[in-house]
């Protein structure tokens, strides 16, 4: 029920401190100038709340709201939120996809990228061994790399790195067609695309059929000596399969943003082990300053009757 003699408000929902709830709310405020927000609900202001804004808000913070229409996610990923039976599926859900963002995650995985192909994380081992030592230069057009997930940013990174030369396979669930990318769809063509991968970069999103897909099956598909960089969630991999190929040597390296339990725990095996490249799921952090004007976008077409955009899929899961 819309409780139109009421002037609407839109609730702030997080998990943050309070100053970088401070930080979110001059963001919106500044993007949004005529909207009033609040960060906490009560009897009075619940049937006043038509739009949530939230960034893994704790569980139930958005059950009994009568006016709710728009739940606006402050991070890419939605998995809490689909999680969370509390949570109102009758209401849209949309997902932050800021190009700034996309950005970010595009000059990480060609870091990592770039770092795999050259051997500079064997350079940086070799510097703390006091090791002079050279190796053979290979030309970007030699290396496979394969960009598994093809959405907002797999589709960004995959153009980054088709412009530096790379060849580019990418696979995706649905069909998608990328300039200068080689692109698959479906299970049964992942395995052929692993073969022709030198490099593997997962931005799937996390969903029934993705979690735990680059398991024992998966890796011992890549060519030996092959490289897993995984800036999407940690829970698409299994983790004690990845440490048994990187022992064996079926994969080189891994160079890993994210993990199933984060933070990681301290006695993890990924923390020491010499193949390994552990980032504390820093790929592509969200800016309050861009995601405020790309979240600000879906309240201004919910006031004006327009379509929303980036609606999540409950049923697929993104």
């Amino acid at each position: 029920m819309q409780y139109a003699w009421l002037h609407m408000t839109v609730l702030l929902a997080t998990d943050a401190s309070a100053e970088e709830n401070r930080t979110w709310l001059d963001a919106l405020s500044h993007a949004l100038p005529d909207e009033q927000f609040v960060t906490a609900r009560n009897a009075e202001i619940d049937p006043t709340i038509d739009i949530a804004m939230v960034a893994n808000p704790r569980p139930a913070s958005l059950a009994g709201l009568p006016s709710l229409r728009l739940i606006q996610s402050l991070w890419a990923g939605v998995n809490s939120l689909l999680n969370d039976s509390s949570v109102p599926t009758d209401v849209p859900l949309a997902r932050m996809v800021d190009p700034v963002m996309n950005d970010a995650m595009a000059q990480t995985a060609l870091w990592a990228v770039l770092g795999l192909h050259r051997g500079f994380f064997e350079c940086a081992q070799h510097q703390r061994e006091h090791r002079w030592d050279t190796h053979a230069q290979r030309r970007a057009d030699e290396i496979g790399v394969a960009v598994l997930g093809l959405g907002q940013m797999g589709g960004r990174v995959a153009r980054s790195l088709v412009r530096e030369g790379y060849r580019v396979i990418g696979w995706s669930e649905r069909a998608k067609a990328i300039d200068g990318v080689r692109c698959h769809a479906g299970a049964a063509a992942l395995p052929a695309v692993l073969a022709q991968a030198q490099i593997v970069v997962n931005l799937l999103p996390l969903t029934a059929a993705t979690t735990g897909l680059i398991d024992a099956q998966a890796l011992s598909a890549l060519p030996e000596g092959a490289s897993l960089v995984n800036l999407a969630r940690g829970l698409h991999v299994v983790e004690p399969d990845l440490l048994a190929a990187l022992d064996s040597g079926r994969v080189q390296r891994a160079v890993l943003d994210v993990f199933a339990t984060e933070p990681l725990p301290i006695g993890h095996a990924f923390w020491d082990h010499p193949r390994v490249t552990v980032l504390p799921h820093i790929a592509a952090q969200t800016d309050p300053r861009s995601a405020a004007e790309c979240a600000a976008a879906n309240v201004r077409a919910l006031r004006a009757g327009r379509a929303l955009a980036h609606l999540v899929d409950r049923a697929r899961g993104y």
